[in-house]
This record gives C-alpha cells, sequence and structure tokens, in this order.
C-alpha cells in the first residue's frame, strides 16, 4: 500500500490544532477555576479531554474518508476554517477573557459543522455522521457558553 500525503497531512493538522488548542486552555484554567460562576451542569475538567480526542479523532477519520472526493475542495475550506475556530475560540475564551465574543464565535464553529454534515453527506455518509459527536458536543459547549456569559 502506498503512503498517501493525506495520511500524513489531515492528522498533522489535527495533532497542530489539538496542541494550539489545549496550550491555549490550559493557560486559562486557574481563571476558568476560580474566577468565573459555572453552571451546574459544567461538566468536571477531566471530561473535556476525553471528549475532545475523541472528536479529533472521528474528525480526522471522516476527513480522510473525503479527501480527494467530489466537492473536496469546499469541504476542506470548511475543515480549515473549523479547525481555526476551534482554536480561537480557546485564544478568546481562556487566554483574552472576552466570553461574549468567545459565544459569538462558538455559533460559527458550528455553523461550520451544520454546513460540513450535508455537505459530506452526498460524498460518504459514514464520514458525515462521524462529525455528528462533533456537532452535539459543539452545541452542548455553546450553551455552556452562554450560560458562563449571563452568569458572569
Amino acid at each position: 500500500m502506498k503512503l498517501k500525503p493525506n495520511y500524513i497531512v489531515i492528522p498533522l493538522i489535527t495533532v497542530i490544532v489539538a496542541l494550539a488548542g489545549s496550550y491555549l486552555t490550559r493557560g486559562g484554567m486557574e481563571w476558568y477555576d476560580t474566577q468565573l460562576v459555572q453552571p451546574d451542569f459544567t461538566p468536571p475538567n477531566w471530561a473535556f479531554p476525553i471528549a475532545w480526542n475523541t472528536i479529533f479523532a472521528l474528525t480526522t477519520i471522516s476527513a480522510l474518508i473525503v479527501w480527494n472526493k467530489k466537492g473536496w475542495n469546499l469541504i476542506a475550506a470548511l475543515f480549515i476554517l473549523n479547525a481555526v475556530l476551534n482554536v480561537v475560540w480557546s485564544l478568546l475564551f481562556f487566554n483574552l477573557h472576552m466570553l461574549t465574543p468567545a459565544f459569538i464565535e462558538m455559533i460559527i464553529l458550528e455553523l461550520t459543522l451544520l454546513a460540513l454534515i450535508p455537505l459530506i453527506w452526498k460524498t460518504s455518509k459514514t464520514a458525515s455522521l462521524l462529525l455528528l459527536p462533533y456537532t452535539l458536543w459543539v452545541g452542548f459547549a455553546t450553551y455552556l457558553t452562554y450560560m458562563i456569559v449571563t452568569l458572569n
């Protein structure tokens, strides 16, 4: 089996996004844990890395499935926009403490997923379905961010 560039590029992008987001998140965890009023339904801190690692793995597989398929340029653009927004949210929320802009940015992040799912569905139902946990998690995180905005 010949090693294709996408087997390296897509996982590498995923690792970069995960590391950047983790770095930015860690920088603001003390503020998050000690200075913010959080809703009662906030998951424990240990749940976030489990959720995100699962999401990153599923998203990587989804991107690998649709690589070089019809419409790939638009799909790739949305995946890249999504990755950038993912990192920017951590910057806005955890480092800059800009809660309302982080909430608005999270809505845009969710919209990229809601655009990707039907777009990918035409090419691969499996790849599309692999994005559902990410979409649900971001929807929950958007609501959580909204509640944090209103409580603070």
